[in-house]
C-alpha cells in the first residue's frame, strides 16, 4: 500500500500535513445543501476516512456551508471516533450563507466570531487546525463591503481566544491577498499561511499572479478542483451531455459548465488520457502528478466516493513526470477569462 508522506505546510508556519488533503463536500446528509443529490452519509464517510488514514492522510478540509451544517457534524464526529485529536489536521471555512438572515453570511466580525462558535459546535471540537475564509470579504455577491480591518483583527482575536491555530485564504485576486497579508501585518494580527485557490490543468489563470504571489511570500497552495470536478478524470467523456458519475449527472453539473468554458477543456482532457496510457496511470493520476510537480503546490483538496479513488490518488504522489510530458499536457491551453472578472469562482 502506498502511505502518503507528512510535509510542512508553506513556510511560514512548523504544521505538518500529509502530501494531499480530504475535501469532505460529499458527506454528510444525503439531500441536504448544494451536493444533496450526491452526499455519502456518515457510515460510508467513515469507510473512506479509515481508508485514508490508513493510508497516512491526516488532513482533513471542510467548510459551514457543506450540506449546511452537516458535513461538519460528520466529519467531527468520525474523526472523534477513529483518531486523538493530536493526530489530525482540520480546516474549515467561513464567509458562505448559512441562512437568510442578513447577519449569518459573510466576513463581519458579527458573523466570524458567530460562525466559528457554531463550526466548533457542530464539530463536537474545542479548536480548528485552521480557519480558512472561503473568499475575500468582498467576493461573495450580497454581502456587506465589511472593512477588511474588521476581518483581520477578528480572525486575530478567535486566533487568539484558542478556537482557530492558523489561518488560510480563498480564491481571491492576488492583489486582494496582498492586501490582506500587509493589513495583518501592519498590525501585528495573525497572517495567512495558506491559500486553496482555484488551479488544475484546465484553469490556470492562477500563475499570473497568485501562484507567483504565494511561491515568493512562502505561503502553501492547496488547490481545490485539481480534477476540475471530475472532467481530468474522465467523468465527462468529452463533453458536460455525457457525465458518468452521480455527480456529474446530477444538479451539480451546471456549476461546473460555469467554471469551465474554455475551448480546450476537454481536448487538454484527451491529452491527459494519451500521458496516462503512455505512463500505465489513470487520468486522475497524471493530472494531480502534474499538479504536485509545481513548487508552491502543497497539498492539494481532493474527493473522493469510494477506496479506489482514494488508492489512485494517493498513487499519484509516486509519480514523477517527464518534462516534455509536462509541456505537452500544458500547450494548448489558452486565455480565459478569469472567473473572478466576471463576479465567482
Amino acid at each position: 500500500m502506498t502511505m502518503l508522506k507528512s510535509i510542512q505546510l508553506g513556510k511560514n508556519s512548523g504544521l505538518r500535513v500529509s502530501e494531499l488533503c480530504l475535501g469532505t463536500m460529499n458527506f454528510g446528509q444525503p439531500g441536504r445543501g448544494h451536493q444533496g443529490d450526491w452526499t455519502i452519509g456518515i457510515d460510508g464517510a467513515r469507510e473512506i476516512f479509515r481508508a485514508a488514514i490508513d493510508r497516512g492522510l491526516n488532513y482533513f478540509d471542510c467548510a459551514d456551508v457543506y450540506g449546511l451544517g452537516a458535513t461538519e457534524e460528520v466529519v467531527g464526529k468520525v474523526l472523534t471516533e477513529l483518531l486523538p485529536r493530536d493526530e489530525y489536521v482540520l480546516t474549515t471555512k467561513v464567509a458562505m450563507p448559512m441562512g437568510s438572515s442578513p447577519n449569518l453570511s459573510g466576513l463581519s466580525r458579527k458573523h466570524i466570531i458567530e460562525g466559528v462558535d457554531k463550526s466548533l459546535q457542530r464539530l463536537g471540537h474545542d479548536y480548528v487546525d485552521q480557519l480558512i475564509i472561503h473568499r475575500h470579504p468582498h467576493g461573495v455577491p450580497g454581502q456587506a463591503d465589511t472593512p477588511i480591518e474588521e476581518t483581520m483583527e477578528a480572525l486575530h482575536d478567535v486566533v487568539k481566544a484558542g478556537k482557530v491555530l492558523y489561518l488560510g485564504g480563498s480564491s481571491m485576486f492576488a492583489w486582494q491577498f496582498a492586501e490582506l497579508q500587509l493589513t495583518a501585518k501592519m498590525h501585528g494580527w495573525t497572517q495567512f499561511i495558506s491559500m486553496q485557490n482555484h488551479y488544475n490543468l484546465i484553469y490556470r489563470e492562477e500563475e499570473r499572479e497568485m501562484n507567483p504571489y504565494c511561491k515568493n511570500s512562502g505561503v502553501a497552495l492547496t488547490p481545490w478542483s485539481p480534477l476540475a470536478r471530475g472532467i481530468l478524470a474522465g467523468a465527462y467523456k468529452g463533453g458536460f451531455d455525457k457525465g458518468s458519475t452521480n455527480r456529474s449527472q446530477g444538479a451539480d453539473r451546471k456549476r461546473t459548465e460555469g467554471l469551465y468554458r474554455g475551448e480546450m477543456d476537454f481536448k487538454i482532457a484527451d491529452r491527459v488520457c494519451e500521458v496516462a496510457e503512455k505512463y500505465g496511470n489513470t487520468p486522475a493520476q497524471i493530472s494531480l502528478a502534474w499538479l504536485l510537480s509545481k513548487d508552491e503546490v502543497y497539498s492539494p483538496v481532493v474527493g473522493v466516493s469510494k477506496i479506489s479513488q482514494l488508492d489512485d490518488l494517493v498513487g499519484a504522489t509516486q509519480i514523477n513526470l517527464e518534462a516534455a510530458d509536462i509541456t505537452y499536457l500544458e500547450e494548448l491551453y489558452l486565455p480565459l477569462e478569469n472567473l473572478l472578472s466576471i463576479g465567482y469562482s
